[in-house]
């Protein structure tokens, strides 16, 4: 799985809220289980993080585990 790393426009604009990421501590974000599509920017972890419940994106994505299971790492 192969990309391309390119640094944004300077006047790149934030995923979630809209703001110029460079103004901040920018983040990118690639889906390469889609086959590595465009990247989105967020201008930093908290609009990710909010992007992230608000979009559900960890619905389904993560290994279910109880603290009964006796086989646990």
């Amino acid at each position: 799985m192969s990309t391309t790393v390119a640094t944004p426009d300077v006047d790149e604009t934030c995923t979630y809220c809209g703001s110029r990421i460079f103004d901040h501590d920018p983040i990118c974000v690639r889906d390469c289980d889609d086959d590595c599509g465009s990247p989105e920017y967020f201008c930093n972890y908290a609009c990710l993080s909010t992007y992230i419940d608000e979009n559900d994106l960890t619905t389904g994505n993560a290994c279910a585990w109880s603290p009964d299971d006796g086989d646990c790492c």
